[in-house]
C-alpha cells in the first residue's frame, strides 16, 4: 500500500516547497485538495521540483470545466509532470455547486458517466462525438506531446462506484472506513470493472490521521475539525455505513503499534494507496505522526 499526503500550505509558494518536502521524505505521492490556487497549475510548476513523485488532484470538481477544456489541462499538466500526474474528479456538493456557485447540480450519476464517456478518450487523442444529455461535444484535443493520465473519480455510493469501475482507473474516497470498501466500495467498483475486462480498479482512502498519546482528545479535535462532514448527505451516508457517527470515527488514532495495526488492516482488505492527512494537537504531534509513518511506508 503507498502513502500519500497533501501538501499543507497557504500560498502557492509554500505548497510547492510542501510537495518537495513530500518527496525528500520519501512518500509515493502528493495530491493536492481543489482549494484555493488551481490544483493542476500548482502541481505543473512542482513537477520541476520534483523527479519521481506521484502528483494528483483530490478533487476538482467537474463542473466548472467542460470536459474538453479539463482535457487540454489534464493533458498539459501530465506533459509538464512527465506522466506521473493523476487527475482526481469529483461532483463536489449541491450547497457548492448550485448553492454557492448557482449551477445546476441534478442528475449527478449521468452527468459524471457522460463526463467520462466525453473526457478519457478526448485525452487519448480521439475524436469524440456524443450527444447526451448533459454533453453534446463533436471534438478532438490533439497533443502529440502528451499523454493521457490516469483519473480516478471521488466515488462514494454504489452508482457512482459501478460508474467509475466501467469509464476510470479507481477512486479517490475520503472518510470511508474499512466496512464500507469491503462491503461497498471493492464489489461494485471492482465487478464493474471486471464486467468491462478491465483492470482491478486502483483504491485510495483517506482520513485523519493521528499518533498520540490522549486518542480521546485528538478524537475530539478531529470530530470538531471535521465536523462540516456531518452537514453533507454523502459523507453522512459513507461514515454511517462505515459503522461511525462522525469523522472521527472512522479516523486512525493511537500509539505507533495501533496505527501501524490498523493500516495494515486497510491494506490487506484491498485499499492500494491510503490518503495520510496528519492531526495533531501541535505541530510536534504532527511531525510526529509524519516522520513514523513516512518510515514504516516501505514496509507496507
Amino acid at each position: 500500500m503507498r502513502i500519500l499526503t497533501p501538501p499543507m500550505a497557504s500560498t502557492l509558494a509554500g505548497k510547492i516547497d510542501a510537495i518537495r518536502a513530500i518527496e525528500a521524505d520519501g512518500f509515493a505521492g502528493a495530491f493536492l485538495p481543489s482549494v484555493a490556487h488551481d490544483a493542476m497549475t500548482v502541481l505543473a510548476l512542482a513537477a520541476g521540483e520534483t523527479s519521481e513523485l506521484e502528483l494528483g488532484t483530490y478533487v476538482i470538481p467537474t463542473y466548472t470545466r467542460h470536459p474538453v477544456a479539463m482535457a487540454q489541462q489534464a493533458l498539459a499538466t501530465n506533459a509538464a509532470a512527465g506522466g506521473r500526474f493523476t487527475l482526481g474528479l469529483g461532483l463536489s456538493h449541491q450547497v457548492v455547486i448550485q448553492d454557492s456557485w448557482g449551477i445546476r447540480f441534478d442528475n449527478v450519476v449521468r452527468h459524471m458517466r457522460e463526463y467520462l464517456e466525453v473526457l478519457v478518450p478526448l485525452m487519448r487523442g480521439e475524436v469524440v462525438h456524443h450527444d447526451g444529455e448533459e454533453f453534446r461535444v463533436h471534438s478532438q484535443v490533439e497533443l502529440p506531446d502528451c499523454e493521457a493520465p490516469s483519473v480516478v473519480v471521488a466515488a462514494l455510493g454504489p452508482q457512482m462506484l459501478r460508474v467509475t469501475g466501467r469509464l476510470a482507473d479507481g477512486t479517490a474516497l475520503w472518510l470511508a472506513g474499512p466496512k464500507w470498501i469491503e462491503d461497498v466500495v471493492i464489489p461494485e467498483m471492482g465487478g464493474a470493472a471486471q464486467a468491462e475486462g478491465r483492470p482491478e480498479p486502483r483504491v485510495i482512502a483517506g482520513v485523519p490521521i493521528s499518533i498520540t498519546s490522549d486518542p480521546d482528545a485528538a478524537r475530539e479535535r478531529i470530530a470538531s475539525a471535521y465536523q462540516m462532514y456531518n452537514t453533507l448527505p454523502s459523507y453522512q451516508r459513507v461514515i454511517q455505513g462505515s459503522g461511525a457517527d462522525n469523522p472521527a470515527g472512522v479516523s486512525i488514532v493511537g500509539s505507533e503499534e495501533e496505527v501501524e495495526l490498523e493500516l495494515r488492516r486497510w491494506r490487506d482488505i484491498g485499499v492500494t494507496d491510503f490518503y495520510a492527512a496528519f492531526e495533531g494537537a501541535d505541530a510536534a504531534e504532527r511531525r510526529r505522526t509524519r516522520e513514523f509513518i513516512a518510515a514504516l511506508a516501505p514496509s507496507l
